[in-house]
């Protein structure tokens, strides 16, 4: 293992530690560390990348859960149109998509151009949501008894969005639970890992699994990792100025887009 690759795997401690302190924001780790540092292409860094988070939120979601912080009606009504959109889009479109979408002139748009781009778009509208806060809002006049279309439906595009990607999606999920299910910011957090969990692992196990070859050992050393790195931030979550490390995070995460815009559309 040389010096880059450490590097990797003490990102993948990183990737644990951010979900366990924000409740998401593992893949905006993931998947450049995946691609830049291990050099996996990106249908491989999007599927690994899925996986890691899957099974990393998966144990800060029991732990959560433990805690009765976990809200299983909106799991529900959220996490089950998710689990349908980013199965969908894993097992059929993204295995449907040619490496060369279209060309624009001499120039060519290719499938990795188009993932990467829409990740670092998507990072960058995470990076602005962190940076403005969300005020909590009067869980009162909500009744998550009830089937809420807007739920739902806002669960298959994030679904739909985020396996496109290979994210967890929890930059989105977190803002969406406590804007429309009237969650706080601890209850939407931790909500939120239970759904990434459910949706990374289902995507990743219908979606993928079945079609690439995996390198379980790989996945198993980075994936424990990330398990000790969560397992740290649920415990130091309520001793941290969360707000701060949120926007410090959002300050990281514009330069994470700038660096892989770069890579992608101009280096290349």
């Amino acid at each position: 293992m040389d010096i880059i690759e450490f590097f990797g795997f003490v990102g993948a401690f990183f990737i644990g530690l951010i979900m366990g302190i924000l409740g998401g924001g593992g893949s905006i780790l993931a998947v450049p560390i995946l691609a830049y540092i291990f050099h996996y292409d990106e249908k491989v860094a999007t599927a690994y990348s899925l996986c890691i988070v899957g099974s990393t939120g998966l144990i800060g979601g029991i732990r959560q859960a433990a805690k009765n912080m976990v809200d299983w009606k909106v799991v529900l009504q959220f996490g089950l149109p998710a689990v349908i959109g980013i199965t969908l889009v894993r097992a059929f479109l993204i295995p449907a998509l040619p490496s060369t979408l279209f060309h624009i002139g001499t120039f060519n748009v290719t499938r990795r151009m188009a993932m990467f781009g829409l990740f670092a778009f998507l990072m960058v509208f995470a990076a602005i949501s962190m940076l403005k806060g969300k005020k909590e809002e009067n869980q009162d006049n909500f009744d998550n008894e009830k089937p809420n279309p807007v739920l739902i439906i806002q669960g298959f595009l994030i679904g739909s969005l985020t396996g496109m990607v290979g994210a967890g999606g929890g930059f989105l999920i977190v803002p969406a639970l406590m804007m429309v299910a009237k969650l706080d910011m601890k209850k939407a957090s931790a909500t939120s890992l239970v759904i990434i969990a459910i949706n990374s692992l289902i995507g990743f196990l219908i979606g993928d699994a079945l079609h690439l070859k995996i390198d379980w050992s790989f996945l198993s050393v980075f994936i424990g990792i990330s398990m000790v790195g969560i397992l740290v931030g649920t415990f130091i979550n309520k001793y941290l100025p969360v707000q701060f490390l949120k926007k410090s995070f959002a300050f990281f995460i514009i330069l994470m887009a700038i660096f892989m815009f770069i890579e992608e559309f101009i280096i290349q």
